[in-house]
C-alpha cells in the first residue's frame, strides 16, 4: 500500500471520489473536479490517498485533514475516512489516519479530532486502538440551505 498526499487532480483522481464516496456517506455527492483542485491546492486541507501496492497501483481509500487557527490555537479534524469495500480489514484506514496525525505533528497540531457515526463499529473500534479518546462534547448541525 502506498499513502500520499493529493497534489495533481487526474481523471483517475475524480473517478475514484465517484467511486469511494458513496460508500462513506448518501447525502453529499462526491466532489467535482474544480473543488478536489481547491482541496488540493489550500494550505488548510491535505487530502490523502492510499494505493493498492505502488504509487501508481488503483486508488482504494482516502482521508481529509483540515487545519484551522481561532484564538485558543490551531486546529486539526480528520474529515471523510473511507477505504473502498475490497480494501477493508487490510489497515488500510489505519494508515490513512496515521498519514494525518503524522502531517498534524509535522506541523505543531497539539490535537486532532474526527467524529465517527456509532454504526461505525470497526471505524470506531480502530480510533480506539489508534489512541484516540471519546471526548464529553456535544456535536451540533445547523443546516444552512
Amino acid at each position: 500500500m502506498f499513502i500520499h498526499i493529493l497534489s495533481e487532480i487526474t481523471d483517475e483522481v475524480v473517478e475514484a471520489f465517484k467511486h469511494l464516496m458513496p460508500q462513506l456517506t448518501d447525502t453529499s455527492a462526491p466532489p467535482e473536479e474544480h473543488a478536489l483542485e481547491r482541496m488540493a491546492s489550500s494550505e488548510h486541507s491535505y487530502i490523502f490517498l492510499a494505493r493498492a501496492e505502488s504509487p501508481s497501483g488503483r486508488i482504494i481509500g482516502t482521508a481529509a485533514l483540515g487545519i484551522f487557527e481561532t484564538p485558543t490555537g490551531i486546529h486539526g479534524w480528520i474529515e471523510d475516512v473511507v477505504v473502498d469495500r475490497s480494501a477493508r480489514r487490510q489497515g488500510v484506514g489505519r494508515a490513512l489516519t496515521k498519514a494525518c496525525l503524522d502531517k498534524a505533528r509535522e506541523l505543531g497540531l497539539r490535537e486532532v479530532n474526527l467524529t465517527s457515526r456509532p454504526s461505525r463499529h470497526a471505524a470506531n473500534q480502530l480510533y480506539q486502538d489508534m489512541g484516540f479518546e471519546q471526548r464529553e462534547t456535544n456535536v451540533y448541525r445547523y443546516p444552512l440551505n
